[in-house]
């Protein structure tokens, strides 16, 4: 079976608060787990199911993988750096704070082994008149200049501009 892996290094969420959610989408299908992503209310869920977005669209575009055939394999999250701060304490005291960050790894794997999408292969000439497409949108297109019909300006004129100045005259 092939695997599809994609990290996020340096998630500003302590690993506890992340593994919380993990553990809710460990060994389900790819559109389940992004489904309950969407509604759990948590920090660490929205970052998650980017991550899993990557992975999808890696799956998809390189290995050419079916995204309904896809599960979540395995997930861990692993302690980052820790940014150490300090806090002022009574009687001159100081007292540490370590601000922790998570490393998550993901990996899809796939429920039916080998089921592939198949690509429609371009033509050298289909290739050749999509580049020539797109070099011509761009010389073709001028800037836009709006013209606007009737008074200009607000009703008040120039006394608008007067009030609402931040210096005095």
């Amino acid at each position: 079976m092939s695997e599809v892996r994609a990290q996020l290094n340096n998630l500003r969420i302590a690993p506890r608060k992340v593994r919380a959610v993990v553990g809710l989408i460990k060994g389900k299908d790819v559109l389940t787990a992004l489904a309950q992503l969407d509604n759990f209310v948590r920090k660490s869920s929205r970052p998650i199911k980017k991550l899993v977005d990557s992975a999808i669209a890696n799956a998809e575009n390189n290995f050419n993988m079916i995204k309904e055939n896809l599960y979540v394999k395995e997930i861990v999250v692993n302690e980052g750096v820790k940014l150490k701060r300090f806090r002022a304490k009574g009687f001159g005291r100081a007292a540490l704070i370590q601000k922790k960050t998570s490393h998550i790894v993901l990996t899809l794997g796939e429920r039916k082994a080998g089921l592939r999408m198949e690509r429609k292969a371009k033509t050298k000439k289909e290739e050749v008149e999509s580049t020539t497409r797109a070099i011509k949108g761009n010389e073709d297109k001028k800037p836009e200049v709006k013209r606007e019909i009737g008074m200009k300006g607000n009703m008040l004129g120039n006394l608008g501009k007067k009030i609402f100045q931040r210096k005095a005259i």
